[in-house]
């Protein structure tokens, strides 16, 4: 087995229409799984995720829930169909990714995370505000932008892949400032709805404050990276807390969690949930993350192996190349 492995998750992005059905279909732990997640809900998650019309599968309310959902689920099938012991290393995950990392490091159990996330969506939506816009710049090339608008950086995904928060009409001068000098690299409106990861998430994060401190946490089994310090979480229940609460409205510093992944020497990666791809069904669709981690570790001797535990093909290619190892 690899020395190091490390357990990725996604964040808001990777939900589609159909998400977890082809495993349902296969698994009756999934359905299992699912059947408790609507219990805990109080509404028929399966039900929601073949909604193929409503679009209720985007509303952050509904988004966070089906996201961790489908990611425990995976982790769960991989772990029952490898059929031998596989203790990670490490886990990290991108935004609410960040909460199913916990839930596999032991620190939340599926069922608290899944009403905190119902509660973190549902705050989000509904008392955040402005919009999102990617731009392939460096931090340090877009902060002189930033520090003369009423914008606020969001997340840091990559060395050159940075994303920014504000009102519409303060992106759109920021746009126009950042091609007047950068030409073609003015953004990409994020479908969002609101300016997560920014002080407008602010209200959001004080009403889920109380959420965070009557929820049952324990110290993780395994280090888990922190979105807002890039590092990973020290094993203390209140700083996780306090992280997590913080992590509504601060930038989201994904590039220096691919840093530190890469600085405690992980050799193997395996992302766990969503996907994204035109098609319309689970296989068709490819990880959400992947992109990111080739990029990040593109001149890395020897690169981390990477793997995915996504739908059914996904499922059987791990499983079958770590019943290698």
């Amino acid at each position: 087995m690899p020395a190091k492995t490390l357990f990725l998750f996604p964040g808001q992005g990777a939900q589609y229409p159909g998400i977890g059905s082809d495993l349902i279909r296969d698994f009756p732990l999934a359905a299992e799984l699912y059947r408790a997640a609507s219990d805990v809900l109080g509404y028929d998650l399966v039900a929601l995720c073949n909604d193929a019309q409503s679009g209720n599968i985007h509303l952050t309310r509904h988004t966070q829930p089906v996201l961790l959902a489908h990611s425990y689920v995976c982790l769960q099938v991989f772990y029952q169909q490898l059929g031998q012991p596989l203790k990670p290393f490490a886990a990290g995950g991108h935004s609410l990714g960040e909460y199913s990392a916990l839930v596999a490091a032991g620190a939340l159990s599926f069922e608290s995370a899944l009403r905190l996330v119902a509660k973190r969506g549902e705050y989000m939506g509904e008392h955040g505000g402005g919009e999102m816009l990617a731009i392939s710049l460096s931090e340090e090339q877009l902060q002189p932008f930033v520090d003369s608008s009423s914008c606020e950086i969001a997340a840091l995904n990559l060395a050159e892949q940075t994303v920014v928060g504000g009102w519409p009409a303060d992106l759109d001068q920021l746009t126009d400032a950042i091609n007047s000098e950068y030409p073609g690299k003015g953004g990409v409106r994020l479908k969002t709805e609101g300016a997560f990861h920014t002080s407008h998430m602010y209200p959001a994060a004080q009403k889920f404050k109380a959420v965070l401190e009557s929820t049952a946490m324990r110290a993780p089994d395994m280090r888990v990276a922190s979105n807002v310090s890039g590092e990973f979480h020290q094993p203390n229940v209140s700083e996780i807390r306090a992280m997590l609460y913080e992590q509504l409205f601060k930038p989201v510093r994904w590039k220096d969690n691919l840093n530190a992944f890469a600085e405690a020497g992980i050799d193997t990666i395996i992302e766990f949930g969503g996907g994204l791809g035109k098609g319309d069904l689970p296989a068709d669709k490819r990880p959400n993350l992947a992109g990111m981690i080739a990029r990040a570790y593109r001149r890395s001797n020897p690169r981390p192996a990477y793997h995915a535990v996504i739908n059914v093909p996904t499922l059987e290619a791990a499983c079958q190349a770590f019943s290698a190892k």
